[in-house]
């Protein structure tokens, strides 16, 4: 997919424009709330930098620890955002995108992001590929992958005080919710060896209404694992 052929919904106030610096997806009367991808700066180095590493709940989740690196097919890509955090703790990750216009955003950030010496290494281990998820992982072999980690768009609750940031209602506005996320988890479980690990939010049901072996749970989200194999692969050997 190139950036040229990602567009729009026809009955949305939004565009895509390039201010010289990033492709930005832009709502033309609340210009301040731009959604872009930058894998340099702001809160995504601050996590790269002072995000705690392997002590992540996401890395928990995964499997990550000194012995083992595990490949990551993150099936919801969607800005890239956990797709980043897993290469920065070494993984291997295919990022799967499925809706256009984010899958464009994403590139265009990865392209930047490999011109900079600080995190050209870490998307170096990000594969973009623009597919849907469902027919992706139902195409692969029976366990052909280490791990396959979900987080579809969920509903945001209208009930809490806390407002949804006006470049991610932007995003929501344009993507939607995954109203199929339920159709992702057999095709998952299908595809992984060790285990699926989907984020949800705190108090959400399980995907699909099926238990989880396990959860980690934070203050806001929480990670249910379905673990499919005892013992994990070999560590690789990556350079960090």
């Amino acid at each position: 997919m190139t950036i040229a052929s990602a567009k729009l919904p026809e009955d949305l106030e939004y565009h895509l424009h390039h201010d010289g610096h990033a492709l930005g997806l832009v709502r033309a009367d609340v210009p301040k709330a731009r959604v872009f991808v930058d894998f340099c700066a702001g809160a995504t180095a601050h996590r790269r930098k002072f995000g705690g590493g392997k002590g992540q709940d996401i890395a928990k989740a995964v499997g990550v620890s000194s012995a083992y690196i595990p490949t990551v097919v993150d099936a919801t890509a969607g800005l890239g955002r956990d797709s980043f955090v897993l290469a920065t703790l070494g993984c291997q990750v295919t990022a799967i995108e499925r809706q256009p216009v984010v899958a464009a955003l994403l590139q265009d950030g990865l392209e930047r992001a490999r011109t900079d010496g600080e995190v050209s290494d870490i998307v170096g281990r990000i594969d973009l590929i623009h597919a849907s998820a469902h027919q992706w992982l139902a195409a692969q072999a029976s366990a052909s992958v280490d791990i396959v980690y979900l987080d579809p768009m969920f509903e945001h609750d209208p009930k809490k005080k806390a407002a949804v940031k006006k470049d991610m209602q932007a995003f929501r506005e344009v993507v939607g919710q995954d109203v199929d996320s339920d159709d992702l988890l057999g095709p998952a479980l299908h595809a992984a060896r060790c285990r699926v690990v989907v984020k949800r939010a705190r108090k959400a049901q399980p995907l699909a209404g099926r238990r989880p072996s396990y959860s980690i749970t934070g203050k806001s989200n929480r990670f249910d694992v379905y673990a499919l194999a005892r013992v994990e692969a070999p560590a690789r050997a990556v350079l960090l």
